[in-house]
């Protein structure tokens, strides 16, 4: 087993593609794949799954590109101590649900990154999707919540993938509407009120089930419903047609101004929101920085709440 080798395998599971990783590498795919035969015949088990649709990573594919991480940026901060090299590269994932304190938390990071070279990536993306972009390492983080709805279902897949839930706070339903709703100034709303107004809610893809909603009561059945894929669009859509969406009532007015503003919401239900982790990842320097500025950014802007 060499260095390269692990090299390559982490690069084969960021690009999710023999191909694309060869040509980030430098060097022919057949020699690519052959290095990476070589090194599943040598350790016994087979990292990669090849199929029509690209690049799978195993079970233990998994749990053996936790170490290999671990191997290489290990081997970088010696070489970066003790020899002359340029300073390496460092990469840092986030997978998250569509929470403004995500973002604060990943801006305030990025500006306090004092380095010449770095590759983050922040992706607010499906329920299930952050779920497996944890599971395979794609993401060192992914945030989602969980209540009493959901909370068998979503941890039966965490554990499946030998992945940990660390809570981060609970809240008390609230709805997200424009300042100017008529809503707005209510001291609290119910579901009857809201029966006028358009509910907005995110697309989950092909796991669109009522488990892997991004918002609580997904079951409920109401007469105005939009599907949206980012938060630009169904801010917007909160403004432009008085639409309401469901969330923790958590916002942020640095990112996204006074046009938006939380309400509660009076129904019987907690949120749960946290982070997942893989079980077989040491966790990085980057992630534990971010996990501080997550909790200091949710407490900052649950003060104004």
């Amino acid at each position: 087993m060499t260095l390269q080798q692990l090299k390559y395998v982490i690069e084969v599971s960021r690009s999710r593609s023999i191909s694309k990783a060869a040509k980030k590498l430098f060097i022919s795919q057949p020699s690519l794949s052959n290095a990476i035969k070589e090194l599943e015949n040598e350790i016994g088990i087979t990292i990669f799954l090849r199929t029509n649709k690209g690049i799978i990573l195993t079970a233990e594919g998994s749990e053996f590109l936790g170490y290999a991480r671990q191997v290489v940026e290990q081997t970088e901060l010696l070489e970066n101590r003790y020899s002359n090299t340029q300073q390496m590269q460092h990469h840092f994932s986030v997978s998250a649900q569509h929470y403004a304190f995500a973002v604060s938390a990943f801006v305030r990071l990025i500006k306090d990154y004092d380095q010449e070279e770095y590759e983050f990536t922040l992706k607010e993306t499906k329920t299930y999707e952050i779920i497996e972009d944890v599971k395979n390492l794609r993401s060192e983080i992914g945030i989602l919540y969980v209540n009493d709805f959901n909370r068998n279902v979503i941890f039966k897949f965490l554990e499946e993938g030998n992945l940990t839930f660390h809570e981060l706070f609970q809240a008390d339903p609230h709805v997200f509407i424009s300042s100017d709703h008529p809503l707005a100034s209510e001291d609290f709303v119910t579901l009857e009120d809201l029966l006028p107004y358009p509910y907005l809610y995110y697309d989950q893809g092909d796991y669109n089930s009522f488990y892997f909603s991004e918002e609580i009561l997904s079951t409920l059945t109401r007469p105005k419903n939009i599907m949206v894929t980012d938060r630009a669009t169904l801010f917007n859509l909160l403004i432009g047609l008085n639409g309401y969406t469901i969330s923790t009532g958590v916002i942020s007015q640095k990112l996204n101004g006074k046009n938006i503003v939380a309400v509660p919401l009076q129904v019987d239900e907690k949120i749960t929101v946290g982070y997942i982790t893989h079980k077989n990842m040491k966790r990085s320097q980057l992630a534990k920085i971010y996990i501080e500025y997550l909790k200091e950014s949710i407490e900052e802007e649950r003060r104004r709440v």
